[in-house]
């Protein structure tokens, strides 16, 4: 492929994610977004003051939650290759830019690794499933949790049922720490599988991660979870400032769970989560509109601004050319 057939590709390529990011952000804010002005209409009423300091600080949390997944990202590649910190957010932020059109957001894969080297590419991805599988340890630990609670308290069941639902909780969160803690155990798993067996070298990197490195990858995705918690209750006390703490962290919980399980295309997700969060919170409360605005407002922090952020370190991307 000669030099001028790369650099085409390369534009083209780069084009065509920022026409994307573009076109899903139009879609979003230049036409009716009914969740949004509901948001907006139940700011009104809350002083001004408030409104603009819990705001200031859920953006202060998106900014923190993205960074505790760029040191995470630094972390699970510093067997690959040294980036510098400003390099993973980076291709963290441009991972999110990438995510916002492709379903369940595997796009963020290949936005991300496009920061590292040519040939440390495919590692990087299997370097990042360990990271997505931290999180997903933490998502399920929690979720579980708060799901028996939830059981408990507003689904009548047969004690022997609740029992087995208690169970088979405890027997899928020791599955997940299990394998998450023996890594080699799907990589030799996979070293069964004739046709994988040749990609090995790209696999193998899921091996290489020590149980304190592990648990320092627990570490990083345990601090997310808790900050984007933060972010939801601080929003739910402005809007509904007589909920109860407990029973909205664990409704939280329950809610983290249910979507992180559900297939969605962020460009249909706020509809997703704003339809799981009315039918889930209403075990708790009678402000659906609220709840339903404040997990509009989140979502629109959490990924919309991330990724037009994201958008600007495209031109950055090199797509041939890193062979270091």
């Amino acid at each position: 492929m000669t030099t001028s057939t790369k650099k085409i590709i390369s534009v083209s390529l780069k084009a065509a994610v920022l026409i994307m990011a573009a076109w899903y952000i139009y879609h979003q804010f230049y036409k009716k977004n009914t969740d949004l002005k509901q948001f907006e209409a139940l700011t009104s009423q809350i002083n001004s003051t408030q409104v603009i300091i819990t705001m200031g600080i859920v953006v202060a949390l998106m900014v923190v939650n993205w960074v505790l997944e760029a040191f995470k990202w630094r972390y699970l590649t510093k067997t690959l290759v040294n980036i510098t910190l400003w390099e993973s957010i980076e291709a963290v932020f441009c991972g999110l830019t990438w995510a916002i059109s492709t379903p369940n957001r595997v796009g963020e894969y290949g936005g991300r690794v496009m920061f590292l080297p040519n040939r440390k590419r495919i590692h990087g991805v299997f370097a990042m499933a360990v990271g997505a599988f931290g999180q997903i340890i933490m998502t399920n630990l929690l979720g579980l949790i708060a799901i028996i609670w939830f059981i408990y308290y507003f689904i009548p069941m047969n004690a022997w049922l609740f029992c087995g639902v208690i169970l088979l909780s405890a027997l899928t969160l020791a599955v997940l720490l299990i394998f998450f803690f023996h890594i080699k155990w799907i990589v030799n798993l996979l070293d069964r599988i004739g046709f994988l067996k040749k990609y090995h070298k790209f696999f193998e990197i899921m091996g290489r991660y020590k149980t304190n490195e592990l648990l320092t990858i627990l570490g990083f995705s345990m601090a997310r979870y808790i900050t984007f918690t933060i972010q939801y209750c601080i929003v739910f006390h402005m809007l509904i400032p007589q909920f109860a703490y407990f029973p909205m962290v664990m409704m939280l919980f329950v809610y983290f769970f249910i979507t992180s399980a559900v297939p969605s295309l962020d460009l249909l997700d706020v509809g997703v989560r704003s339809f799981t969060a009315s039918h889930l919170f209403a075990y708790v409360t009678d402000q659906k509109i609220a709840i339903i605005a404040g997990v509009s407002s989140i979502w629109l922090i959490n990924l919309i601004i991330p990724a037009i952020l994201g958008s600007l370190f495209v031109f950055k991307l090199k797509f041939f050319d890193r062979t270091a």
